[in-house]
C-alpha cells in the first residue's frame, strides 16, 4: 500500500520533517460499523468499543477537547445511540478529535529527520550572463584597450537585459596580484600593462573585501547593483577562495597556507600544470577555525553590500563540512541567497555539494553532444532521485572551456547549444560576449582554452558584428519567459526518433495547459529529417487526429498527424 501526506511551506528557509505511522483504530472502527450497519447486524458491543476509544482519547487530549470526547463517549453508550449511528459515523468533528489524539501504542517512527530547503524563484528558473567588467569600456577598438569600470558595466546593462538575462555574473572584482602575474595567453611572464588573471586575488590595495581600483569604488558597485535590479537583473559575484602571493592574508596570516620545508608557501598545482600566481588555503591546518570565520566574514561583507547570488569557484577542493557550515550560517539570516557550485568533478562529489547546501551546480552538459549522451545524462538528472536535490545550471561555454563542438561547428553549433541549454534546463548561462559573437578559436589544437583569453587581457568587443546570434538568444529567452513549461527541469520527456542526428523532447506543465516540443538537429554541418513518436493520449491529443504545431522560433505553423 502507498500512503502519503503533504505540507506546504510558506516561507523560504530550512525545514525539517520526518514520518510517523500508527494504526488508525477509530477509522477502522468506523469502516466496520458502516458495513455491519448496512447488513442490519446488532452493533451494541461495537458501540461500547467506540465509547472506550473516545474515553481513552480524552485521557490524551487537552481539557476542552477531552470534555467533548467524554460527552461523545456517553452518547455512544446511551440507549438511543444505535438509532443515531449514522450521525456518529459521519460526524466530522468527532473524526477530527479522534485523529488529533491517536493511540500511540502502535506508533512507529522513521529514524531520520529530513531537511527541506525552500529557495527563491531564481533558484529554479534563472538566465545567466557572464562578462568581465574590465572589458566593458565602450572605446574605439583601434585604440589601446582601456580598463573598464562599473560605470561602463551600467552602460552595458540594457544590452544584457534586452537579450533576456536576469543574472549578471562577474568574475572576481578584487585587486590582482603582481608577483608571478600571468601574461597574455597564460604566459609565465607578464608584459607591461598586462592586467593579470582576476582569480589571482589580492594585492597591496586589498584582498577579498576590496575592489580593484580601476573598476571603481564601493559606491560605484552599489550603484551597479541598484541599476541592475531596476532592470530585473541580480548581480552574481564569483567567490574564489585562493590568494595571490601579494594578498594581505599571506603576510598577516601565513598559518592559513601550506608551509613547505624550505619556508616558502605552496602554490596551486594540478600536475603537470603549475599556478605560481595562486596560493590555496590550508583547510587542514590547526588554524582552521580562524580561517573559516574569516571566509564567512568575506561572504557576509558582500551580503551587506546587497549581493544575493554567489558563484563559488571549485568548491569541491574545499572540505564539505566547511560549505555546510558556511552556507547554513549565511542562509540563517538571508534564506534568499543562491549558491552556484562551479564543480566539474565526480558525480558523487557534485551531488554531495548539492546536499550540503549549494542551490545550483554546473554540469557535464558542456561535453554531452550525441543524442544518447544527452538523453542518458538528463534522464539521470530529471528521472531519478537526483532530481530531489540537484538543480542543474547549463553552460555551453565558460572562460575556461571552449568545447571542441563549438570550435568545429561554427555559428550553427552556437545556435544549437544555446537552444539545448535554454530548454533542457530551467537555468542556464553563457559566457559573453564571446558566445553571442561565436568566438571559437582555441589557444592550441585539441585544447579548450580560448586564444587571446579574456582571463589574461582586456578585450574590445564589437557587439554589433553581423555574425552575432544575439537576436536568436533574445528570441529563445522570450520563449522561456512566456512558457511556464520551460521554467522547470524535472518535467523533461525524451521521444523516440528514427535518426541519430535528431533529438526530440518535450516539457509540459502539470495540467498540460502548456506543452513545448523541441526538435534539434545535432549535426551543425548537415540538414536531417526524421519521424518522431509522440505520446498523444498523455498530451491530450486524440489518437488519429491532426493537430497544429506552432514553431515559436520562426512563428510558422505546421499540421502534424499520427
Amino acid at each position: 500500500d502507498l500512503w502519503q501526506a503533504a505540507f506546504i511551506p510558506r516561507e523560504m528557509g530550512i525545514y525539517e520533517y520526518t514520518v510517523t505511522a500508527w494504526i488508525d483504530r477509530f477509522d477502522t472502527w468506523r469502516s466496520q460499523m458502516s458495513k455491519k450497519r448496512a447488513d442490519g447486524q446488532n452493533v451494541s458491543v461495537e458501540l461500547m468499543e467506540g465509547a472506550r476509544m473516545a474515553t481513552e482519547a480524552a485521557e490524551r487530549a487537552e481539557k476542552e477537547d477531552a470534555d467533548q470526547l467524554n460527552r461523545l463517549a456517553e452518547q455512544l453508550l446511551s440507549s438511543a445511540a444505535a438509532e443515531h449511528l449514522d450521525v456518529f459515523l459521519n460526524d466530522t468533528v468527532f473524526a477530527g478529535l479522534m485523529a488529533r489524539y491517536p493511540d500511540p501504542s502502535s506508533q512507529v517512527d522513521y529514524p531520520k529527520v529530513l531537511p527541506l530547503r525552500i529557495e527563491p524563484r531564481k533558484a529554479l528558473y534563472s538566465t545567466w550572463y557572464e562578462m568581465f567588467p574590465r572589458s566593458c569600456a565602450d572605446d574605439d577598438p583601434a585604440r589601446p584597450a582601456r580598463h573598464g569600470t562599473f560605470k561602463d558595466c551600467i552602460k552595458r546593462l540594457p544590452y544584457i537585459a534586452g537579450m533576456g538575462f536576469d543574472v549578471l555574473y562577474l568574475p572576481p572584482i578584487h585587486p590582482i596580484g603582481r608577483t608571478h602575474r600571468k601574461g597574455k595567453n597564460n604566459t609565465v611572464t607578464a608584459g607591461p600593462g598586462d592586467p593579470g588573471s582576476p582569480w589571482a586575488i589580492g594585492a597591496k590595495e586589498g584582498g577579498h573585501k576590496a575592489i580593484h581600483p580601476k573598476l571603481g569604488t564601493l559606491a560605484d558597485f552599489r550603484e551597479l547593483l541598484e541599476r541592475a535590479r531596476g532592470l530585473g537583473i541580480d548581480i552574481a559575484l564569483d567567490m574564489a577562495f585562493q590568494c595571490s602571493p601579494d594578498h594581505p592574508y599571506v603576510s598577516d596570516h601565513p598559518e592559513w597556507f601550506h608551509q613547505r620545508p624550505d619556508g616558502t608557501i605552496q602554490y596551486a598545482e594540478n600536475p603537470p600544470k603549475k599556478y605560481q600566481d595562486i596560493y590555496p588555503f590550508a583547510f587542514d591546518s590547526s588554524h582552521y577555525e580562524s580561517l573559516r570565520r574569516e571566509l564567512l566574514d568575506v561572504f557576509q561583507y558582500w551580503i551587506d553590500q546587497g549581493v544575493r547570488i554567489f558563484r563559488v569557484d571549485n568548491p569541491h577542493t574545499k572540505p564539505l563540512r566547511f560549505w555546510e557550515w558556511l552556507i547554513a550560517a549565511c542562509k540563517e539570516k538571508f534564506p534568499e541567497i543562491i549558491f552556484l557550485a562551479e564543480a566539474f568533478t565526480r558525480p558523487k562529489i557534485m551531488y554531495r555539494l548539492a546536499k550540503g547546501g549549494f542551490t545550483q551546480s554546473y554540469t557535464y552538459f558542456t561535453w554531452r553532444n550525441l543524442k544518447w549522451e544527452i538523453a542518458q545524462y538528463f534522464e539521470i538528472l530529471t528521472q531519478t532521485g537526483v532530481k530531489e536535490f540537484f538543480w542543474p545550471n547549463l553552460w555551453p561555454n565558460t572562460p575556461d572551456i571552449l568545447p571542441e563542438f563549438l570550435q568545429l561547428g561554427g555559428r550553427p553549433a552556437f545556435v544549437l547549444r544555446l537552444m539545448l541549454a535554454a530548454t533542457l534546463s530551467s537555468s542556464y548561462g553563457i559566457y559573453g560576449p564571446a558566445f553571442e559573437l561565436c568566438i571559437n578559436q582555441p589557444l592550441d589544437p585539441g585544447g579548450e582554452e580560448y586564444r587571446d583569453s579574456e582571463k589574461f587581457e582586456i578585450t574590445h568587443w564589437d557587439l554589433e558584428a553581423s555574425h552575432t546570434i544575439r537576436p536568436f538568444i533574445t528570441r529563445i529567452n522570450r520563449i522561456r519567459r512566456e512558457n511556464p513549461a520551460l521554467q522547470q527541469t524535472r518535467n523533461l520527456m525524451f521521444h523516440p526518433v528514427d535518426k541519430e542526428e535528431i533529438l526530440c523532447f518535450s516539457k509540459f506543465t502539470d495540467d498540460f495547459s502548456n506543452i513545448i516540443f523541441v526538435a534539434a538537429n545535432l549535426d551543425p554541418h548537415h540538414t536531417h529529417s526524421a519521424w518522431v513518436q509522440l505520446p498523444f493520449e498523455q498530451m491530450g491529443v486524440p489518437v488519429g487526429k491532426s493537430f497544429q504545431m506552432h514553431d515559436l522560433v520562426s512563428d510558422a505553423r505546421y499540421l502534424w498527424h499520427e
